[in-house]
């Protein structure tokens, strides 16, 4: 097969106009998406067939036309079966990775005789844990299939979810944090992979934001739980938290469980004795399903959903520095609001909040969270800019560091309260850096690497930001306020930077590509040895 390329206006044809975006993908002005896109007959179709063993293969017809009600209903249908179940299950990570938080309301620390550095180090282990696990996990998911490993990733960490409930000092404690990294790590990119496989780029962005809207209500969900749980402490001689590390544990393992059964391994592979002999979708929702996830982007063609990436694939991704700017502002945009999220339970509870009333107090911030999540999202597809938008969160949070840093010691509970569930609530714009990290990859090979990397510098993040607040700095976390001015006053620049970077490279290729004639860019197209996003037809989106 021919390397993939995106859809260009001078070898496609529509029924209606056609607008080249910046990822290079072919958008329908009319919005009649069915009915446009279909690749010109003069033997061009042969650069967009997907390989042999594409698992859609047979669906695949270049002449295949549709209408766009006809899409829209199948679009719906994928939200129903797929996105939600995803979301479900990014719901039941959040549950088991998140309830330490509840469980530092109820005394766990002063149960286990650990302090602030205690807690600390382990949330530190965890996320070393969970980086380490990134790739590794990514290419068990691309050699296996998602459908496969995101359930059996799913019931190993409830297992050790619910072993918490046993926990007896400083080195169980460590242990599980390591275990719980390893066995989580890589299940947020390997549901990337797994949606990439039924939604085109355009609609990644909304689900994606589904899916960590999920993350966040599980947030509102768990502190609901914990205020119920937690009143068990003292039943069978057990504190609140044993018993919520050991029911939201199980609950997980049975979504797990099922998860194993529900899941189809991609559009065309939805029979089965649990989903049903005739399966989800009709053949015409199939073909609808596979040509039109083709024609967005060519490239998910080149691989089968069970293929493995081999050495050479992984070391190109790492060497592709057209990614760089993106893990660059995957390793430090979280940082300014990433303490405090971790720390607002025990902040609380500092400030003079009992167990009942942090638990409660945390879901007016979630809420803001969710709705923030929801809108930037929005806007960052409406007008079309990603990194500007992006920088939203660095313009919220750094007023509000800054009143962390300046409040006074003896400024009212709600004073401090208002400024941190504000803090919490930030713009959160990983929706958006998630969804470009798969647009500018330009290829699945670099979409499974990438998507893995840029979480691994997120999960770096993590660990940076969990050891700025120290027990000697408490309660007012001076020092490490000052730290976290200075890395959103750093995250500024990157955010312009990386839009300016993008913006001059698709300018220099548009330079070069509009000065050659038809006849020259189909011989570019025919023996190009040009890679995903190295082609000259290639537009990365910013």
């Amino acid at each position: 097969m021919a390397p993939p390329l995106s859809v260009q206006p001078d070898i496609a044809k529509s029924k209606s106009d056609l607008e080249v975006t910046e990822s290079n993908e072919v958008k329908i002005s009319s919005g009649k998406t069915g009915e446009g896109a279909t690749f010109e007959t003069a033997g061009l179709d042969a650069y967009y067939k997907p390989i042999d063993e594409y698992e859609g293969l047979h669906r695949y017809d270049p002449e295949f036309d549709w209408e766009s009600e006809e899409e829209k209903k199948v679009v719906r249908k994928i939200d129903k079966r797929i996105c939600t179940w995803v979301c479900l299950m990014f719901f039941a990570l959040q549950l088991d990775r998140g309830n330490i938080s509840q469980a530092l309301s109820d005394n766990m620390l002063k149960d286990l005789h650990l302090n602030t550095n205690d807690y600390n180090y382990g949330q530190t282990i965890f996320y070393i844990s969970f980086l380490c696990a990134e790739l590794p996990s990514q290419l068990i998911s691309k050699r296996i299939g998602p459908d496969r490993w995101i359930p059996i990733q799913m019931v190993s960490w409830s297992l050790v979810a619910s072993m918490q409930a046993f926990l007896s000092g400083r080195s169980s404690f460590y242990a599980c944090r390591a275990l719980l990294g390893l066995i989580e790590g890589g299940f947020i990119p390997d549901n990337i992979l797994y949606l990439s496989y039924f939604y085109t780029g355009w609609e990644l962005p909304a689900r994606l934001s589904f899916f960590w809207v999920s993350y966040q209500s599980t947030q509102i969900v768990s502190a609901f739980f914990a205020y119920g749980i937690l009143h068990l402490r003292g039943r069978n001689g057990l504190a609140g938290w044993r018993w919520l590390f050991a029911l939201e544990g199980l609950l997980t393992g049975i979504i797990g469980i099922v998860s194993y059964f529900y899941l189809p391994p991609s559009p065309t592979q939805t029979k089965s004795k649990f989903r049903g002999k005739d399966g989800w979708f009709t053949e015409r929702e199939e073909k609808i399903m596979v040509n039109r996830i083709i024609r967005d982007d060519p490239s998910k063609g080149d691989m089968h959903n069970r293929q493995a990436l081999s050495f050479r694939m992984i070391f190109d991704t790492l060497s592709d520095y057209h990614m760089w700017p993106i893990y660059a502002i995957g390793l430090t945009w979280l940082i300014p609001s990433q303490p405090m999220t971790a720390y607002l339970t025990l902040q609380l509870k500092a400030i003079g909040f009992n167990t009942f009333q942090t638990n409660l107090l945390t879901i007016p911030s979630y809420v803001l969270f969710i709705l923030q999540l929801l809108f930037w999202t929005w806007l960052s597809e409406k007008i079309n800019q990603r990194f500007l938008v992006g920088l939203v969160s660095q313009i919220w949070a750094l007023p509000l560091v800054i009143a962390l840093e300046l409040i006074p010691k003896h400024a009212s509970s709600w004073a401090k309260y208002a400024v941190s569930a504000l803090l919490v609530g930030n713009p959160y714009v990983h929706a958006i850096l998630v969804a470009i990290t798969s647009r500018n990859a330009g290829a699945v090979r670099t979409r499974t690497v990438a998507s893995a990397l840029y979480n691994m510098c997120v999960q770096t993040s993590s660990i940076i930001s969990q050891n700025i607040y120290r027990d000697d700095d408490k309660p007012l976390y001076r020092r490490g306020n000052k730290v976290l001015i200075a890395i959103c006053a750093y995250n500024f620049i990157l955010f312009i930077g990386a839009k300016i970077f993008y913006v001059r490279v698709n300018a220099k290729r548009d330079k070069v590509w509009d000065s050659m004639t038809r006849e020259e860019k189909e011989n570019y197209l025919a023996t190009t040895k040009d890679k995903g996003n190295k082609r000259l037809d290639f537009r990365f989106a910013h």
